[in-house]
Parts: C-alpha cells; sequence; structure tokens
C-alpha cells in the first residue's frame, strides 16, 4: 500500500473544519484546475481527472469531529481511500490531515504517487485558504 499524507494547520476550531470537510459539495472549493466534471451531494461525489480517469466517490465512515473516509463507488483503477483526519490543537486552530492510500503496483506507483502527493497537498493548502 501507498500512503501519502499532507498536513496543515487551521486557524478555525475543529468543529468548523470537521463540518466544512464532512460536506462533499465543500470539496470542489478544494480541487485543482485538472479536475472538471464536479457533481457532487453532501455524501458523494464524481468529477473528472484531467488526462487521468474519471472517479465517483462516497463517504464510508465519519467519526464526528475526528475523522471522515472516502471511497470509491465505483471501479476506479485502483483501490483507493480518502481519509481526512482533525485534531483539536487547544488554541483554536485545528491540524487537518489528508491521507490518501493506494494499492499501487510498480508501474502505478511511479506514474501515480507524484499527482497523487500533489493532489494532497493541493487540498490542504486549499482547506487553509478557504477556511481562513
Amino acid at each position: 500500500m501507498t500512503v501519502i499524507e499532507s498536513a496543515a494547520t487551521i486557524n478555525q476550531p475543529v468543529e468548523k473544519v470537521y463540518t466544512f470537510l464532512a460536506d462533499l459539495n465543500n470539496h470542489q472549493q478544494l480541487m485543482p484546475e485538472n479536475i472538471y466534471n464536479w457533481e457532487s451531494t453532501t455524501d458523494e461525489a464524481s468529477f473528472t481527472i484531467q488526462n487521468m480517469a474519471k472517479l465517483a466517490i462516497k463517504i464510508s465512515s465519519r467519526i464526528e469531529n475526528k475523522e471522515l473516509v472516502a471511497i470509491p463507488t465505483e471501479k476506479a483503477p485502483f483501490e483507493v481511500e480518502l481519509k481526512w483526519t482533525v485534531e483539536d490543537n487547544g488554541n483554536g486552530t485545528t491540524t487537518a490531515t489528508h491521507i490518501i492510500t493506494a494499492d499501487l503496483n510498480m508501474m502505478m506507483k511511479m506514474l501515480a504517487s507524484g499527482p497523487l502527493k500533489k493532489l494532497a497537498d493541493h487540498q490542504t493548502e486549499r482547506l487553509t485558504e478557504v477556511l481562513k
């Protein structure tokens, strides 16, 4: 399994960060420009990654103010889990961590791990900007 992680400190209480992340409609604001055909509800989202694949995900588990996990609803090119964890830093700030776990063979790892890391970093960076 390939695990890609990106974390950021957000100047908002954990409840606000979790509430934002718990609604997949909000995730469009975190996506880079190479994502299009975005469609979403609170629990599901589908989108196309330019030059790669179409992906549909749904929330598979929620732990309020702690963790959110999304998995593909349709056959993906490889097994993948998208997880957000939020942790209260005790001073009105929250650490949000985006963890992408993917079952990549050696060839896919070479092709996909760079773009997946870039995606995780972009999303955590955008989260800090959107939730200023």
